[in-house]
């Protein structure tokens, strides 16, 4: 008995090391609250949702698991080889030397099949992985062009960006390496084990022994893994938001001075991403050398039982072993263990997928607020009469921003929203084009109530002017027609022409080739909406919504602009607000808003002749302006 002495002394070491894993597996899930880990959904839900996108693609990875099976077979017949080969060299008669030169040849040819197969497999793998991200991107970006204004707003853009780009990314990984490899190495891990139960099942028997302890460090290991890779997550999604925004407004911070206060708050935010992936590092750096003691430990015991039946002729458990025997099993323990700890490096990549799935599967499971009714109708045509039948809405549950609105607007006329900031005037523009439902009341587009359009078809007869401009990177043509193919060139001008925004494109060294810089910075806020109104122009809309277009507008371009206005009344239904009051004097309509109810409605003299709150708005600007006042009898 006491030759199994060290045997039973390995095993107790490794036992203590289970024990206090077991231990720290324990405290981690009684405080998982108190150390933040949170598991949302199941890793079986995630592997069901994305096998979903591999399903296309399912006689692809079956040619991969054909390929896989050829490419292991070196690593299963090569120990057996080298194992005869090294039983018939010690043998005493000798041996042939063309026996050398067709064991090496078998051996050769072994290698080139798996290594042919292995390079057409990642070939196929990698044309598939890619296509599948590139759709998983493309649902994610059509899904996230799905949701409404409100539910947008409440989604920083870095998350957004972090999640299209980062997190996808990470899923490339698992269709292209990580699945595959974990399918290819549990392979390995089985035919090792067959081939080594056929050559000898007591030292096989030792070895599985092990196992159980891999199991064990394995299933340790994924927990504490899987909150890793998401405080990783984490703080990378962090840094993407920090930057979005402060990139975004670093004129802000330069103007005030708060480079030093930014640069603080960075580095908390890159200390903690640190840490994180220092936590990573050091939850897989005591793994993996975990996993390499059990093959030390194993080559070892297998050392010491060969070494004393080839000295003192003695059986293991009734099995002789010989020479060629323990060359055959250290090289399949080298090739049992080297895919066990190539898995729970498989695995530690796959909590990061785990990770970046389970987020993007959180934008995904975002349900649009503003869809189609089931049975919602193109509108093929619109007049552009518009009427609010008794429209209450809120952005906060109990706070009404528009409270039994109602009005009505002919077709073909021009209708302004004037009043206080917070009174509702752009909320009733954001509500025609549904970019938010209202909670009661009706709006109609033609008659027809606009939940019952499909917002596509109803937003492609509206032409929107913001007062911020927004301006993609690109050329100034690019941002006039959006897209749009069956646009000439002479369209376009004339469009430019129509708005008088031909006078400064006309001057630019590349005219419509112009290269816009992000948000369109190297164009004045002039140059911008005229580009818009152009913008809008070209899409030929039936009914146009100006939203404080001369706001910060100088007084040369402002002259441009009104010019183009009174053009643009011409060509439909359009919607005006405006705190310029001089901007709108033409308007057929004037609607005066007070905390989301209409106190005054009328034409410009008529509401000068009521004396009320657009009277009171109008001389108070007059007077600013140092103009003369309307007389009583105006």
């Amino acid at each position: 008995m006491h030759e199994f002495y060290p045997l039973l002394i390995v095993g107790s070491i490794i036992s203590v090391f289970a024990i206090i894993f077991i231990l720290a597996y324990a405290f981690m899930k009684d405080k998982k609250e108190a150390i933040g880990f949170d598991r949302d959904m199941k890793d079986s839900e995630i592997i069901r949702r994305l096998l979903k996108y591999a399903k296309p693609y399912t006689g692809r990875f079956i040619l991969v698991l054909i390929l896989m099976i050829f490419s292991i077979a070196h690593e299963i017949i090569s120990p057996i080889i080298l194992g005869e080969l090294t039983d018939t060299v010690g043998q005493e008669g000798g041996f042939e030397l063309s026996y050398l030169f067709i064991t090496i040849a078998i051996y050769a040819g072994i290698l080139i099949i798996s290594l042919i197969c292995s390079y057409i497999q990642a070939l196929i793998l990698q044309r598939t992985g890619q296509r599948i991200v590139s759709n998983i991107r493309e649902d994610l970006f059509a899904h996230i062009e799905s949701l409404s204004h409100d539910q947008l707003n409440k989604i920083p853009v870095g998350t957004l960006v972090t999640r299209v780009t980062n997190d996808t990314n990470a899923i490339s990984i698992t269709f292209t390496n990580i699945m595959v490899n974990l399918i290819k190495n549990a392979f390995i891990v089985l035919g090792v084990l067959a081939a080594m139960l056929m050559l000898n099942y007591m030292l096989t028997l030792m070895i599985i022994c092990f196992v159980p302890f891999i199991l064990i460090f394995t299933i340790i290991f994924r927990k504490f893994a899987r909150r890793a890779h998401r405080k990783v997550k984490d703080g990378t999604t962090d840094i993407n938001i920090f930057l979005s925004e402060n990139l975004s407004g670093m004129k802000i911070i330069q103007i005030f001075n708060r480079e030093e206060r930014k640069k603080t708050e960075f580095d908390e935010k890159n200390q903690k991403l640190s840490r994180a992936k220092f936590g990573q590092i050091f939850v897989f750096g005591i793994f993996r050398p975990m996993v390499y003691m059990l093959y030390i430990s194993s080559v070892l015991c297998l050392f010491y039982l060969g070494a004393r039946g080839y000295i003192k002729g003695t059986t293991f458990l009734g099995q002789a072993i010989d020479v060629g025997t323990i060359v055959s099993f250290y090289l399949f323990i080298s090739k049992f263990f080297n895919p066990i700890q190539n898995l729970a490096e498989q695995f530690n990549r796959l909590q990061a997928t785990f990770a970046s799935s389970e987020k993007i599967y959180k934008i995904f499971d975002i349900i649009p607020e503003v869809v189609d009714e089931p049975d919602a109708i193109e509108l093929e045509t619109v007049k552009g009469e518009i009427e609010f039948k008794n429209v209450w809405f809120s952005y906060i549950e109990g706070e009404w921003v528009l409270k039994d609105v109602s009005f009505k607007v002919n077709a073909g006329d021009t209708v302004a929203f004037v009043g206080a900031t917070g009174s509702g005037k752009t909320t009733i523009l954001s509500l025609i084009c549904r970019n938010y439902d209202i909670q009661k009341g009706e709006i109609l587009i033609d008659g027809i109530n606009i939940k019952k359009i499909k917002i596509s078809s109803l937003r492609r007869h509206f032409g929107q002017m913001l007062q911020d401009v927004f301006l993609f990177a690109g050329t100034i043509r690019s941002n006039i027609t959006l897209g749009l193919d069956d646009v000439s060139d002479e369209e376009v001008m004339e469009a430019c022409r129509y708005v008088n925004a031909d006078k400064f494109i006309s001057r630019l060294e590349s005219g419509l080739d112009e290269v816009v810089r992000e948000r369109g910075n190297n164009f004045s806020a002039g140059q911008r909406q005229l580009v818009s109104f152009a913008r809008t122009i070209i899409h030929k809309p039936a009914v146009m919504i100006l939203d404080e277009a001369t706001a910060n507008i100088d007084t040369e371009t402002e002259v441009l602009i009104q010019d183009s206005l009174e053009k643009m009344m011409n060509i439909g239904t359009m919607l005006m607000v405006a705190h310029r009051l001089s901007t709108i004097q033409h308007a057929d309509n004037i609607i005066v808003l007070s905390h989301g109810e209409i106190v005054e409605e009328g034409n410009h003299q008529e509401l000068l002749r009521q004396r009320g709150s657009y009277y009171k708005l109008y001389t108070l600007q007059i007077a600013k302006q140092g103009g003369k006042l309307p007389s009583a009898e105006t």
